[in-house]
């Protein structure tokens, strides 16, 4: 059975996206989206993004969605992949690429300092999220940000990096972390949902 995931804002705001079966394929809820695109800013116009287990694309696509000049989804799936590249066409997502790939290996390759947002939703009991979040950590531009999911939070900042912001919602614990450069500054207060318990 198929279900479908609704982008939140951007030019694709109200834009469908299928959510096939697959083990520990779980999008990243409403709240939780709404509420990290409320901590970094409604427009995300020039930055670099990678969103490394990209599933349905509900982060990847919300990115692209809201002006990210590159917006690179990865994922292992042949048939995910598939997925979310008929939905790049038919969104005309032009800013957004799919690429098959396993995350951590194409993370320990990729140049450093490549990305303004990196954004970690692993398969949702994998226990991928530490090793991810420490192979990502490099990969962040100075004043860019890591995301992070989970069934629980990080017990320490990655390398190199500092909490900014952290979210319970549910099962979901939703972590933003910022790689010094003054970037907070630069940025809008976040905006809380209301009778959340984000900190």
């Amino acid at each position: 059975m198929k279900n479908e995931v609704r982008l939140i804002g951007g030019r694709l705001k109200r834009s469908k996206l299928p959510v096939a079966d697959r083990p520990g394929l779980r999008p990243t809820p409403d709240r939780v989206r709404e509420t990290l695109f409320n901590w970094l800013g409604t427009d995300l116009s020039g930055w670099r993004v990678l969103d490394a287990f990209a599933g349905s694309g509900a982060l990847g696509f919300e990115a692209a969605s809201r002006g990210a000049a590159e917006a690179l989804l990865l994922e292992q799936d042949a048939a995910l992949v598939t997925s979310l590249r008929a939905s790049r066409e038919r969104l005309a997502a032009s800013a957004l690429r799919v690429e098959r790939a396993e995350a951590l290996a194409w993370m320990a390759r990729c140049a450093p300092a490549r990305f303004e947002l990196v954004l970690l939703d692993p398969p949702f009991d994998s226990g991928l999220a530490p090793l991810a979040a420490a192979a990502a950590a490099r990969l962040v531009a100075a004043g860019g940000f890591l995301y992070v999911e989970g069934p629980s939070p990080l017990a320490e900042a990655p390398p190199g990096l500092q909490p900014w912001r952290q979210l319970r919602a549910g099962a979901v614990h939703a972590q933003l972390f910022v790689a010094p450069a003054g970037a907070t500054a630069t940025l809008p207060p976040p905006t809380e949902p209301p009778g959340g318990d984000a900190t």
